[in-house]
């Protein structure tokens, strides 16, 4: 578990955790999940198939089901192409620049509003997305760009670590 230098150390603030399911199996990150007490799980990819078994959309949707974690695909926060790209090539600033960007669009307003909601309600939710390291994630972005609107204390979970808590 490690929490974000964009997390805010104060007493309101909400747990978020964030995922990366790169190099994990089911069994370590459904167990990652349930020991930080997530009840739904924010997929924030822009493309929800995997060629990681057990991770698209409907294959998740029914592993979390297992463990009674609900699934929410919010498809506006994910990254563009570009963006993707740039991941993929190493070049983590020109996602940061590109994502940025996107996060101006009406799809990722639209969004980043119903991740608020989610929030400010209460419900111990965590972004997934692919990338192990948040730092290199756009998750984290999201993250830091929720905690514009809401207290947030974020909190990555590493799906080989499963000592982590929200609490």
């Amino acid at each position: 578990m490690r929490t974000s230098p964009t997390s805010r150390k104060d007493t309101s603030a909400t747990p978020l955790a964030t995922i990366g399911y790169q190099g994990a199996t089911m069994p370590e990150f459904l167990a990652a999940l349930e020991a930080a007490g997530v009840e739904l799980l924010v997929d924030v990819r822009a493309v929800t198939s995997s060629r990681r078994p057990g991770f698209s959309k409907h294959a998740l949707t029914a592993h979390l089901a297992t463990v009674g974690i609900e699934y929410l695909h919010l498809r506006g926060l994910g990254t563009p192409a570009d963006g993707r790209a740039a991941a993929r090539a190493g070049r983590h600033d020109r996602l940061r620049t590109i994502y940025g960007a996107h996060l101006a669009t009406p799809a990722a307003e639209s969004d980043l509003a119903v991740l608020s909601d989610i929030v400010r309600s209460g419900r111990r939710a965590c972004l997934l997305c692919f990338e192990a390291d948040p730092a290199h994630c756009h998750r984290s972005l999201v993250a830091g760009a929720l905690a514009g609107h809401v207290p947030l204390e974020v909190v990555h979970l590493a799906p080989h670590d499963t000592s982590s808590d929200l609490e």
